[in-house]
């Protein structure tokens, strides 16, 4: 199996196409890049930007390049030394426009007798024998049209187009008639909460699950991903959403047998202290977990207490039990619904209280899913919890206990003994948390919003040193192959936003005295949603208006306390995109967000640059999202997905490989390239000299100081970070803080300063060009 040194994550679309990438290799050479990572790159929706709606899994798309593209690419990598890892979707298919995916057609036209019905996941007896599909506006079937078409008819609904089943139709049919004849039925989109009877990805109707436990299904869908293992085009797998799965350990093993033992990751959230199943056939996570535990290294926890009186909300965990039960009550209850339809009848349980039971276990499990045998303890810590928040329903929630684990956590059958009911309950429980904890509480829960990030939990304010190195060393130890991260494609804010908005944890009372007056200036009416505006605001700063009002207005609807998606406040959203206009108009407020960036981005690049050296020097595999080797001052989806400038880079990047010695290194500075400097000469160095990154051991620090200081062994790089620069500088600098180093001389691998250390190094000459460095030992 070939193990990438580091990663550099693409997002191919039809505005950046597989041939682009090709452009792009030498580039990423040069960056220090071992292996491209894609996102998906199967034939997805028409201007699908994301292309996680695959409607045909049996070709590359062509309007990201095709098979040839994908071709062109595997050989350019290649002949450059270099590997690809690519993205792909096992879970679900897109469906927004059944034309494109013949699969969904076959199915909406043929009913259970389609080849495809075994591929989906359709509760048919709940629809009475048809498919119901939430499209329909508020005058119903009004505007239905019967069409003709080549080989028959169609049902027309506005840009929405139906298959009608042989011998159901004749012209001059009433559509609404044939439509009553059809094996789908169209329904009004409101009726999806608690109607729907298909599984699908979280509540995106659009996105079908599929059943890949399903042999030839399986088959089918991976037809083509085999064959890049096969042609020798691909290197690795990384694969999405594998909580979706009935059997992921299954999955993961098949998925290995036709890859030839390929690298595989998967794109799974741990929870604090949670472990992968030891039988999963992968190499770990894409990252997630890794970022929580850099970003809060940076975070003051002395700030904790005043910044959580900036704008009071509810404790973090009683907050998530709540948006997780609005969301099994509310935008996933068809699901909860199709989970309580599956309790036998001979367990003698109320319906009612069947469903209410659920969706209470649902809204207590305490990490996303179970994968039993593994995972058995997390569903009886939910089934305790939920009997403690609802005693009147307790003797039903201990009833369903034993259902929903018939194996008793103590056979490792892969899933195969557990029956329907378990394997949707932990199909679902996932969705559940995703929606109500990342889409929802991370929007209401503002005291840092740094914090707020997929993987990580929001109430673990701060990681101190000694416990970050303790993480490290276990990382090496038992996940030295997994991936790291910083940003992706599904970060709520870029490394920099985040790094930037850590800096008010050292500034906490500054912070609260700033929002006071933000409050008095451009009253909003729901003061936590303005902390999180004005965190985003200052994070960000100078985004453009446009990415602002797109935020705000996403944001706020997420967090559904004073807007929602389906039912907009208008008089709120109002008031909300005039503070975000305020903040470019109103002078004062204009005055007050410039002179707290002015103070605290220079702290921000500190922790940045930091976090990212951190970020690639510690143990895992490190990935570098698309741009971000300049600052990524970037916000939630799509605000994360805008177009890169590569030529800015690769004219930055070789006027850096021009400079002559320390004196030319850039400043740390708005342009980013301090940073870029920073990402070439770690990613080159852990290409070219893996040795040096082969172990894990911290190093020890003394003097006033040594709390601000982090540092690592590699195995022979050594990297030294600083962290709490405000708070450093306040207490006077680094003073007599000291590395114990062994005596010998160090070259400083980013600037190219020559140290050497009689068994100590002074911190002060350490990071006399910039915050951060990397170190090893000086040839001769």
């Amino acid at each position: 199996m070939q193990i990438p040194r580091s990663t550099y994550r693409l997002q191919i679309r039809p505005g950046f196409t597989l041939y682009d990438a090709v452009e792009l290799v030498p580039y990423l050479r040069d960056l220090g890049v071992d292996w491209v990572y894609l996102s998906p790159i199967l034939t997805a929706e028409t201007g699908s930007d994301h292309g996680y709606d695959v409607v045909d899994p049996a070709t590359v798309d062509e309007s990201r390049g095709g098979r040839a593209g994908l071709e062109a690419l595997s050989r350019a990598a290649h002949e450059a030394g270099m590997g690809v890892l690519v993205d792909i979707v096992p879970n679900h298919m897109g469906v927004a426009t059944p034309k494109l995916n013949g699969w969904w057609w076959s199915l909406l036209a043929e009913g259970r007798c389609s080849r495809y019905a075994e591929a989906f996941d359709v509760d048919w007896d709940a629809g009475a024998g048809r498919i119901r599909l939430p499209v329909l506006g508020d005058d119903g079937l009004d505007d239905l049209q019967l069409v003709p078409v080549e080989d028959g008819f169609e049902l027309h609904y506005f840009e929405h187009a139906f298959p009608v089943a042989a011998g159901t139709a004749a012209a001059g049919d009433d559509a609404r008639q044939v439509h009553q004849h059809q094996h789908y039925e169209l329904v009004n989109w409101r009726r999806a909460d608690n109607e729907l009877n298909y599984r699908r990805f979280f509540g995106v109707n659009s996105l079908a699950g599929i059943r890949v436990e399903v042999q030839w299904v399986f088959d089918e869908s991976h037809a083509q991903i085999r064959s890049w293992f096969d042609d020798g085009l691909v290197d690795g797998l990384r694969i999405d959403h594998p909580d979706g799965l009935a059997d992921p350990a299954g999955y993961l093993e098949r998925l290995r047998g036709i890859t030839g033992g390929a690298y595989l990751l998967v794109e799974k959230i741990l929870e604090p202290g949670e472990k992968l199943p030891g039988r999963w056939e992968c190499e770990g996570t894409t990252g997630y977990d890794a970022l929580a535990d850099i970003d809060r290294l940076f975070v003051d926890p002395d700030g904790r207490t005043v910044l959580s009186e900036v704008a009071p909300v509810e404790g973090y965990h009683p907050m998530i039990h709540d948006t997780k039960r609005a969301i099994a009550d509310g935008l996933l209850h068809s699901e909860v619904l199709r989970l309580a339809r599956l309790v036998p009848a001979g367990a003698d349980l109320e319906p009612e209280a069947v469903t209410d039971a659920i969706a209470e276990i649902l809204s207590c499990f305490p990490v996303y899913r179970s994968y039993l045998p593994d995972g058995a303890d997390h569903l009886e810590q939910a089934v305790i919890a939920a009997r403690i928040h609802r005693p009147d329903i307790a003797e039903t929630i201990t009833a369903l206990h034993p259902l929903l684990n018939p194996s008793d956590g103590t056979k490792d059958d892969g899933g195969a003994q557990l029956g329907e009911l378990a394997t949707r309950f932990q199909q679902t429980s996932g969705m559940v948390m995703a929606k109500g904890v990342e889409d929802t509480a991370f929007y209401r829960f503002t005291r840092l919003t740094s914090l707020n990030e997929v993987g990580a939990d929001p109430s673990i304010f701060a990681v101190e040193p000694f416990e970050l190195h303790t993480r490290l060393a276990t990382r090496q130890l038992e996940a030295p192959e997994a991936m790291t991260t910083l940003s992706t494609h599904d970060t709520k804010r870029g490394e920099d936003t985040r790094a930037r908005i850590s800096v008010l944890s050292e500034l906490p009372g500054y912070w609260a005295e700033t929002m006071a007056r933000f409050h008095a200036l451009v009253p909003l009416g729901d003061e936590p949603f303005a902390d999180l505006l004005w965190q985003a605001s200052v994070g960000t700063y100078p985004a453009r208006r446009e990415r602002a009002h797109a935020y705000a207005e996403k944001a706020a609807r997420e967090a559904g306390n004073s807007t929602t998606w389906t039912d907009p406040n208008e008089e709120f959203e109002a008031r909300l995109h005039a503070a975000v206009d305020a903040a470019y108009d109103h002078p004062e407020l204009v005055a007050m967000v410039g002179d707290l960036v002015e103070y605290i981005q220079g702290p921000g690049w500190s922790n940045g640059f930091c976090a990212k050296l951190l970020q690639l020097a510690m143990p895992g595999v490190p990935d570098v999202y698309q741009g971000t080797e300049f600052w990524n001052r970037s916000l939630v989806d799509p605000d994360n997905r805008r177009p890169v400038d590569f030529a800015r880079r690769q004219e930055a990047l070789a006027d850096l490989d021009r400079l002559e010695g320390p004196a030319q290194v850039p400043p740390l500075g708005a342009d980013g390239r301090a940073k870029l400097l920073m990402v070439s000469r770690t990613l080159r160095l852990r290409r070219d000299r893996p040795e040096l990154f082969t172990g894990y051991e911290s190093v020890a620090v003394t003097g006033v100081a040594a709390g601000h200081l982090f540092a690592f062994d590699r195995g022979g790089a050594i990297a030294a970070l600083t962290r709490l620069p405000v708070r450093l500088t306040a207490d006077g600098g680094w003073r007599d803080t000291r590395l114990q180093l062994a005596a010998g001389t160090y070259r400083d691998e980013l600037t190219g300063r020559i140290h050497t250390s009689d068994g100590r190094l002074r911190a002060a000459d350490v990071f006399a060009d910039y915050p951060g460095a990397l170190l090893v030992p000086a040839a001769g």
